[in-house]
């Protein structure tokens, strides 16, 4: 036997057994993010946190996601789920990405356009659909509850880093940027944008209170998370972000019936009151704060943009613009600004003119099916969980915030679309649980709600 012989029959065992293991490791690997799909979903949702499309690095964001589709997928074929829930939000969300499609169809392929159809509308209301198969069981939405903790103690600390000079410590070092995004000269966090980073900072942080009142953060970790939210908001130095968040804490104070609730929301603002105070005793940050509240420039601004889009919208009532077209033609309607690209900075302003009336119809339609949700009922067992009554009556204070702040910026954001909209599929998904118990259980106030949960 030659030496080429002998050394073929040595290696093929060798060979054979890393063939097996790598064969092994893949199997577990699908098994793994089969079995566990709510660990591949945060997953993809701290992808779209971290990866802002205008950084220059590997697309993790959209690999995290087709991912989390593939094993959602698997899972539902595994355990012979329904791929596709129909839900009464899935119409106006059909409707709104096919008006969007077909406007973009026709033009020449641009990365760009096809990023902000994926973030406005392809991956929010995949989410939504992909949280109603994923989120079914308590042990999965305590999941998401800690991670949205984590997420805002995140934000928090790099928001607060950044108010008190602290940069060495804000990670990623993208952040710091001033050629990338916008609001340099704010806390922006990782999504770049002082609003879209306050409107984060508002809702992860009613998420807190919930997780507070429900006993799953106590003592020093509670109260030093709330004492770090109105400091983490002040410190994003955006106008309509500090309304928003004390519109929301009004609400709280004033409106709520629950005791504990108003009690926690009373410190925040005192805290606040507080922060602020010790802010403004430094007199660089007082000028800066100052500065802020009297800048009138963004005002005439957005006037000025707010009348071409308007102009836009006359031209085109129906059909609209299309997806991305409103950058470069907004700037040839709107004099006296030198940029080659104005942006509306508003999302419904920039829907009436990219898809005319019919995609405004359908935008509201589909906030308005996402708002009855809060007032569907909910299963006796749950009565205790993550999706129980309290964070129902949050539910529309939740809406309110990512509404008041689309109205200031347009929500291209992956990461608060899809967190928006994950917790809207979570709620769809209890509502179709609620018929799958028996009939006698159901307290006769909720009777009225089943018709509604049922296709």
């Amino acid at each position: 036997m030659t030496t080429a012989a002998v050394t073929g029959v040595e290696q093929q065992p060798w060979a054979a057994r890393v063939g097996c293991h790598g064969v092994e490791l893949g199997l577990r690997v699908i098994h793994a993010v089969v079995v566990a799909p709510a660990a591949l979903f945060l997953s993809a949702l701290t992808a779209m946190l971290l990866r802002h499309p205008d950084v220059p690095f590997y697309e993790i964001d959209r690999v995290a996601f087709v991912l989390l589709l593939v094993a959602v997928l698997a899972r539902a074929a595994v355990m012979r789920q329904r791929v596709l829930t129909i839900e009464r939000a899935t119409w106006p969300m059909l409707g709104l990405t096919l008006l969007a499609v077909a406007g973009v169809i026709g033009q020449p392929f641009d990365n760009q356009t096809w990023c902000l159809l994926a973030a406005k509308f392809i991956v929010p209301y995949a989410m939504f659909h992909l949280a109603i198969l994923v989120f079914r069981e308590e042990r999965q939405l305590r999941h998401f509850e800690l991670f949205a903790l984590m997420v805002l103690s995140y934000l928090c600390f790099t928001a607060i880093a950044f108010l008190v000079g602290a940069k060495s410590l804000i990670f990623p070092r993208f952040i710091l940027d001033e050629s990338l995004g916008y609001h340099a000269d704010r806390a922006r966090g990782p999504l770049l944008q002082a609003v879209a980073n306050g409107v984060s900072l508002n809702m992860l942080g009613i998420l807190a209170l919930h997780a507070t009142l429900r006993g799953r953060i106590r003592g020093f970790r509670a109260g030093l998370l709330l004492a770090a939210l109105p400091m983490a908001v002040l410190a994003t130095m955006t106008r309509a972000v500090w309304l928003s968040f004390a519109a929301s804490i009004g609400l709280f104070i004033f409106r709520s019936n629950s005791r504990r609730l108003r009690q926690a929301a009373v410190a925040i603002a005192i805290v606040a009151v507080l922060g602020s105070l010790a802010v403004l005793s430094f007199d660089d940050q007082r000028h800066i704060f100052r500065d802020r509240l009297q800048e009138s420039g963004p005002l005439d601004f957005r006037q000025a943009v707010y009348a071409g889009c308007w102009q836009m919208f006359l031209e085109k009532p129906l059909t609209g613009w299309g997806v991305n077209q409103l950058p470069s033609e907004l700037a040839r309607h709107v004099s006296g600004y030198s940029e080659k690209e104005l942006y509306p900075h508003n999302t419904y302003l920039e829907l009436l003119v990219e898809h005319g009336i019919i995609g405004l119809a359908l935008y509201l339609w589909l906030m308005w099916e996402m708002l009855r949700l809060a007032w569907e009922p909910v299963p006796e067992s749950e009565t205790k969980g993550f999706l129980n009554q309290q964070f129902h009556s949050l539910w529309p204070i939740l809406l309110g915030v990512y509404w008041v702040n689309a109205a200031l910026v347009v929500m291209n954001y992956q990461f608060v679309n899809g967190l928006l909209f994950t917790m809207a599929g979570m709620l769809a998904a209890q509502c179709r649980r609620f018929p799958q118990l028996r009939f006698e259980s159901i307290p006769v106030r909720q009777v009225a709600g089943l018709a509604s949960c049922t296709n």
